[in-house]
């Protein structure tokens, strides 16, 4: 939908939202403004009573304004309200249950679907007929999301947030953009402001990645949300496969020709809507972005991530703090001790004697170290491999910034996409918990845990 269609349909909303607003003011005889001064949840109860489209459209719009002036306490009430009134209809629910166990047919089951189904969930899909509702109730959802924490009742709240959004954020209605120096300046706001991996420290810098001969950023959009990207991918064009961050992230450099190009680097994927969390863009937008690149340059030929590890510092300072650690010789322990060290990254001789340390502890990481769900412990990771990426290489001091060290002790790592393997690694990994891993990253097994590792799939 082009912009000026949406721009269209949101003034033809606030129209019909306004013509509700005096039907309701005239119908009702309250004085202007008192349907804002009304209790919210009240007015949701309305909503939800079957009035007619205008006045529905102007009280969904109403509800939204009285929301978006909430405190964060009062947001919270309002949460509590929609975990405790808001719910399935009992009464209608046990009645179709009766039904159901009386007789079992199509309609019987259908009326037990339906009357299971929270009333929230028909609510929030009336707020979205508000104009420009949409990204309202995804600013709820992360609002939701900030106190689920410590509110974990609440999370009734988000599933149905989350099987609502599923739908409406579907990838039949995601459209990809490419973003160059011609996006608009609004947008390139939000792209250096989204950027979760690799900070883009100003203008300069992000032309650098988008403007390159040899790089590439592409975003998904959706029709209900204007110009606000939801998920990003940054590419480089590169003749090898890369190991470290640094030479892609330089500013100055001579741009490769895109022609001499056979690799397709994704080394940065940001989401930007918080309150889209747990809706999965990302496996459409690499496998979507590998078909337009692969078009514009058919001499690529191979398809990797560099990806970050945020989970690996963690969980070595766990296993370092842990006297009784089964996974950290003595000698592992005296190494370790120059990742302390503040000059590490000037410091060769230092590096070259953590490096067989650190790759075989990063090896059992990825391997063998397990959730209590049987997956691995790193979010990146989880995300590649089910999207069906193979683990490729791991990359010891490929990022020696300081959040580089500060999250994985420099390690990043490539995850390699190879198009007629994707689906049988992406059933490896949901169906029997497999890492596919190439030859290389299981060699950096130390012999004495290679049996401790989980099956791995057999290299390509």
């Amino acid at each position: 939908m082009a912009n000026g269609d949406t721009s269209f349909f949101g003034d033809l909303l606030g129209t019909i939202a306004e013509r509700g607003r005096a039907l309701l003011e005239g119908r009702e005889r309250r004085p202007a403004g008192a349907i804002r001064a009304a209790n919210i949840v009240e007015l949701c109860e309305q909503l939800l009573s079957g009035r007619g489209e205008a006045s529905g459209v102007a009280l969904a719009r109403e509800i939204l304004i009285l929301y978006r002036a909430l405190k964060t306490g009062e947001r919270v009430a309002f949460f509590e309200a929609l975990a405790e009134t808001f719910g399935p209809d009992k009464a209608r629910l046990d009645e179709a249950i009766a039904a159901y166990a009386g007789k079992s047919s199509d309609r019987t089951l259908s009326e037990l679907h339906a009357a299971s189904e929270p009333r929230r969930q028909e609510l929030i899909r009336r707020l979205n007929l508000a104009p420009n509702a949409t990204a309202t109730l995804v600013d709820m959802r992360a609002s939701l999301l900030d106190v689920l924490t410590r509110r974990p009742d609440l999370a009734t709240i988000d599933r149905d947030f989350t099987h609502l959004f599923t739908s409406w954020f579907n990838r039949g209605f995601l459209v990809l953009r490419r973003i160059d120096w011609s996006t608009p300046a609004n947008v390139l706001e939000k792209i250096i402001r989204y950027e979760a991996v690799h900070e883009i420290r100003d203008w300069n810098d992000l032309r650098a990645r988008v403007d390159s001969p040899d790089r590439r950023c592409y975003a998904f959009f959706h029709p209900a949300l204007v110009d606000e990207p939801l998920i990003f991918v940054e590419v480089a064009l590169t003749r090898d496969v890369p190991d470290a961050i640094a030479p892609i992230l330089v500013e100055r450099r001579e741009p490769l020709d895109p022609a001499s190009a056979k690799v397709a680097v994704f080394y940065s994927i940001s989401n930007c809507q918080k309150g889209l969390g747990g809706v999965t863009f990302g496996n459409f937008l690499i496998k979507q972005v590998v078909e337009e690149i692969s078009r514009e340059f058919p001499n690529l030929t191979t398809f990797v991530t560099l990806s970050p590890v945020p989970g690996f510092r963690g969980w070595l300072d766990g296993e370092r703090r842990d006297e009784a650690s089964i996974v950290l010789t003595k000698a592992d322990r005296t190494a370790l001790e120059a990742l302390d060290e503040p000059s590490l990254a000037e410091d060769e001789a230092r590096k070259k004697l953590l490096k067989p340390v650190l790759g075989a502890l990063a090896a059992h990481y990825f391997l063998i170290a397990r959730s209590p769900k049987g997956k691995p412990l790193d979010p990146v990771a989880r995300f590649h491999l089910g999207n069906g990426a193979r683990l490729e290489r791991i990359n010891l001091f490929g990022d020696m910034s300081a959040k580089g060290l500060r999250q994985a002790a420099g390690l990043m790592v490539n995850y390699r996409y190879i198009p007629e393997d994707i689906e049988e690694n992406h059933e490896a990994f949901f169906d029997k918990a497999e890492v596919v891993a190439s030859p290389a990253v299981k060699k950096l097994l130390r012999a004495d845990t290679k049996q401790k590792a989980l099956t791995v799939a057999a290299p390509n």
